[in-house]
């Protein structure tokens, strides 16, 4: 176990405006503990109009990788000297790692939401048909990992929609073999909801404690699955109808946990203890629900 910083010690990070709120830097400096590793994760708050030049500053200062939150995620793209598949399909980089001088851009959202589903609903996507709430960049990193993943069909249901039949063209010329269908009648996707097996909320819906859900379950079977990538509050109006409907139902700190085991290994080669993430984000934020 690493114990102090010294002369070998390798920086990581996340950049974000604000980030004094992110839960990253208590869960990968334990992993890193844990598994004897000797760098440290630090937060690098930067502002919009300072990120071109934050970016040239990390790489000149060697940082062996970093992460990127709201609201650089898509903006970085272009600073970048290489773009991972994960990162094209999902048009946006959440993980950079510096592999001698060059900053690689990936993304692990999406397929930490797949790893989360996988592990904690013991829900597998493929060929499922999924109910997805939105259409924002968010969704299009899902979309992207739940088609990677083998989704059978997923109807994109967001009340603007354009913006959703933008994203499903998008999509669909990527991934052929998954069914993609838009709504903007939440109505009408209540009365094909007997039809689905896992709904997944994507959006900011009950983060500021919502007293509604976006739409109602009782068409659901008990049998599906219900994921809010929300996590605070832990227990959000989507979740607490789901929980009361006798439907398996889980938030989003199982995918925040998911996306930065991917991105740990990606940076030191190294696979985080199991569940050890998870376990510090829950003793953090309150139990699943």
């Amino acid at each position: 176990m690493i114990n102090q910083v010294n002369g070998t010690t390798r920086i990581l990070g996340i950049i974000g405006y604000p980030v004094r709120h992110s839960l990253s830097p208590v869960m990968h400096n334990t992993a890193l503990r844990a598994c004897g590793l000797n760098y440290i994760y630090v937060p690098f708050e930067v502002a919009p109009e300072g990120l071109e030049r934050a970016v040239n500053g990390l790489r000149a200062l060697n940082v062996a990788g970093f992460n990127v939150t709201i609201p650089h995620k898509t903006r970085i793209m272009p600073y970048l000297d290489e773009l991972d598949s994960s990162a094209v399909s999902a048009g946006a980089v959440n993980t950079v790692k510096n592999v001698s001088g060059r900053l690689i851009g990936y993304n692990t959202d999406g397929d930490g939401l797949v790893r989360s589903i996988d592990n904690q609903l013991a829900c597998n996507v493929r060929g499922a048909s999924i109910a997805l709430l939105g259409a924002g960049g968010a969704a299009r990193g899902a979309i992207a990992a739940l088609c990677r993943a083998g989704a059978s069909r997923i109807v994109i249901a967001n009340r603007t929609h354009a913006r959703a039949a933008e994203l499903a063209a998008l999509m669909a010329g990527q991934f052929p073999d998954t069914e993609l269908n838009v709504t903007a009648d939440f109505q009408e996707l209540e009365a094909r909801l007997a039809d689905i097996d896992l709904l997944i909320n994507t959006t900011s819906l009950g983060m500021n404690c919502d007293t509604q859900p976006c739409l109602r379950l009782t068409g659901l079977s008990r049998n599906a699955k219900v994921y809010d990538m929300v996590y605070a509050p832990p227990m959000t109006p989507l979740l607490q109808e789901a929980v009361g409907l006798g439907i398996q139902g889980v938030n989003g700190l199982g995918m925040l946990a998911a996306q930065g085991e991917l991105a740990f290994t990606i940076w030191t080669g190294v696979t985080p203890p199991s569940d050890l993430m998870k376990g510090v984000l829950d003793g953090i934020c309150g139990n699943q629900p």
